[in-house]
């Protein structure tokens, strides 16, 4: 018997899709992006579905609801903004364990109606079922595109600009605050729960609100779409930041038959991610490389592009795309090469 993690989730998804052949002439994209595409008419429809599962994805001794309802929606809906596309519908399935009351679910569900209320998104249907091991979140959100917008993750060139919005590893230091704050509130005997708002947790949390925010309650970067449709700059290829980085670098790269060159020094790094990375012992360069769950938008569009990109707030040019025997490659401080490698969340690791 062959473990599953062997595979690791996206090779496992590849292993079980290889042979699948597509019968519908609307299907146009299937497995393999940030969103199926389909044909039905004027406009493209994107679908794009997502699973959380407590104890894997989230921990509740620690998520408040009503963030973990609004993240389980916006992070669907930044799939949606990696393909170039508008989200604009999403179904919600629950599997409800006994142990939460109906108050529960309602404080999980005025997260994911803020999250729809902010973004323009209709909540259109959904299923709840009993569930033996927790709370289970899945979310399918359906977007929609022109054809000639759309923007996949095959279509890298040699000589791209690579470039990525906001800053990395801060919801990775985020979650370790958390983390490292659960284990002090266990050992005191505070109680089940740990809240950053309560007043044991106070001086813990102060001055880290930001890093908070970004791991309990990220959001879609709809405004650096916004932004590039403004500068006229259409990216070659695009995802979004969930499982780190290098991961997504190399799923660019492998998919667009290219390699990549990134450099140390242009990576944006938040200043407060930092000093907590020290405090902690950790490098700030690799929780940014594979932290994940930054949810920030990673691309690539043409070096002619150059110009109309530097006034975009918010948007960092890392690097550049090579030629494929070049490889994948971090370029450090002092110019030394390191091969990037895929480090980020893999949930069927042992």
């Amino acid at each position: 018997m062959t473990e599953i993690s062997k595979y690791g989730e996206f090779g496992l998804i590849k292993h079980l899709t290889k042979d699948l052949k597509h019968v519908q002439p609307s299907t146009k994209k299937g497995v393999g992006d940030d969103c199926a595409v389909m044909d039905f008419g004027s406009k493209r429809v994107l679908m794009t579905t997502d699973m959380l599962l407590e104890g894997i994805h989230f921990n509740l001794e620690y998520v408040p609801l009503k963030h973990l309802g609004y993240k389980a929606a916006v992070v669907n809906f930044s799939d949606i903004y990696a393909m170039n596309g508008t989200p604009t519908q999403i179904t919600v399935s629950l599997g409800i364990s006994k142990r939460f009351s109906v108050e529960d679910i309602e404080a999980l569900y005025s997260g994911i109606r803020l999250a729809c209320e902010r973004y323009n998104v209709d909540l259109v249907g959904g299923d709840t079922c009993s569930s033996m091991t927790g709370l289970t979140i899945s979310i399918t959100c359906l977007g929609v595109a022109a054809a000639k917008d759309i923007v996949y993750r095959n279509g890298a060139k040699l000589n791209d600009l690579i470039c990525v919005s906001g800053n990395l590893g801060t919801a990775y230091m985020g979650l370790q605050l958390l983390e490292r704050e659960l284990m002090v509130h266990r050992s005191t005997n505070y109680g089940t729960n740990l809240s950053p708002s309560t007043g044991e947790t106070e001086g813990a949390f102060e001055g880290k609100e930001y890093l908070l925010e970004r791991q309990l309650k990220p959001e879609a970067r709809r405004d650096i779409l916004e932004a590039l449709r403004k500068a006229g700059v259409k990216p070659t290829a695009m995802m979004d930041v969930s499982d780190g980085l290098s991961s997504e670098l190399l799923h660019i790269c492998s998919q667009s038959g290219v390699g990549c060159c990134v450099y140390e020094d242009k990576l944006p790094i938040d200043y407060e991610a930092a000093a907590l990375a020290e405090e902690m012992n950790l490098n700030i360069v690799t929780c940014a490389l594979n932290g994940g769950e930054d949810y920030e938008l990673l691309f690539t569009c043409s070096i002619n592009d150059y110009e109309k990109l530097i006034p975009i707030d918010d948007l960092y040019i890392i690097g550049h795309i090579t030629k494929p025997e070049y490889g994948c490659n971090l370029i450090g401080r002092n110019g030394e090469e390191i091969g990037l490698k895929a480090q980020g969340f893999n949930a069927f690791e042992n």
